[in-house]
């Protein structure tokens, strides 16, 4: 396995981010039953970027904005009070961009939760920038609400793992299927084109590859199991030639995509490779990106996510 050694984890509170969009109120009601699964509270940030528009705009149309978004706050408040009577609900009007205003309001032990895509967003299929930004740039989890909002749910939460070196991050899916009573499901893809002419020289054959990958993610979901008792662990190796495209097709039948994301070339922060980006932007369920060293899992140097070297 790694030397990491992985301890259970508490979810931290909930930051949402809203704009005006019907995918940023999605996102809004789903963060409030998120935050009231983990009995935390749930904080609503409208990030108005008044900073930077007071460079090109006048007081007057400042001014505007700040009251549009009182307005927004106040409409999101009472909608995800009707969905979750109880749930303790703050509001923070921002006067940073949306990535840098929900990173903020996240501190460092928040999830930040945001809308598949928000007012300038492209389509129903396409991530927007500022999802885009802040899953690529925050040091804490990070959930892109997709799917269809009131689909039945599956009691599945699945975590997309390619070997040893996840068991570390692997305490975020486990502590969100545990707050679900949900079962965690590990799987790996095995890529049949990942490993010609590589590794598949250096072992008697591909399924020694396979099989190698099978070891790694059933100790890795025994090691779930340990860490937290009565959590149903089940694991599989799919073996493919895409990745992204297996994960896309599996998130039809999960509650929630969990994967980890990985460090930029030169350790300048964490980045999203290709699988990831493929799951942000054609998922079709709320997608989770969880950064290296988040919680007190430790980081594990050299971490790949699933097919993303």
């Amino acid at each position: 396995m790694t030397s990491t050694t992985p301890e259970p984890v508490e979810l931290g509170p909930v930051t949402v981010g809203v704009d005006a969009s019907d995918a940023a109120r999605a996102a809004a009601l789903w963060a409030a039953e998120e935050a009231d699964r983990r009995g935390r509270p749930l904080a609503v940030v409208h990030a108005a970027d008044t900073d930077g528009r007071s460079l090109f705009v006048g007081a007057e149309t400042v001014q505007a904005v700040r009251e549009a978004g009182r307005d927004l706050l106040a409409d999101t408040v009472e909608a995800v009070s009707e969905r979750c009577p109880g749930l303790v609900v703050t509001t923070e009007l921002s006067p940073l961009d949306p990535v840098a205003g929900l990173r903020a309001s996240a501190g460092d032990r928040g999830t930040i939760v945001v809308g598949s895509r928000g007012l300038g967003g492209f389509g129903a299929l396409l991530l927007g920038s500022v999802g885009l930004g802040v899953a690529a740039r925050t040091e804490v989890p990070v959930i892109v609400v997709r799917g269809e909002p009131d689909r039945p749910a599956t009691g599945v939460i699945t975590a997309a793992v390619h070997g040893a070196s996840d068991l570390g991050w692997l305490v975020v899916p486990a502590a969100e299927a545990q707050a679900r009573k949900a079962s965690l499901r590990l799987l790996s893809v095995c890529n049949v084109l990942g490993h010609v002419g590589t590794v598949a020289t250096m072992l008697d054959s591909f399924g020694e590859v396979a099989d190698q990958q099978v070891r790694e993610v059933s100790a890795m979901a025994g090691r779930m199991r340990e860490l937290y008792p009565g959590l149903t662990v089940t694991h599989h190796v799919e073996t493919g030639t895409s990745v992204p495209g297996i994960l896309v097709e599996t998130s039809k039948h999960t509650d929630l995509m969990v994967l980890g994301s990985r460090r930029r070339v030169l350790g300048l922060g964490p980045a999203l490779g290709r699988v990831s980006h493929a799951v942000l932007h054609h998922g079709h369920c709320p997608v989770e990106i969880v950064p290296p060293g988040y919680g007190n899992a430790g980081d594990v140097p050299g971490h790949v996510n699933a097919g993303e070297a």
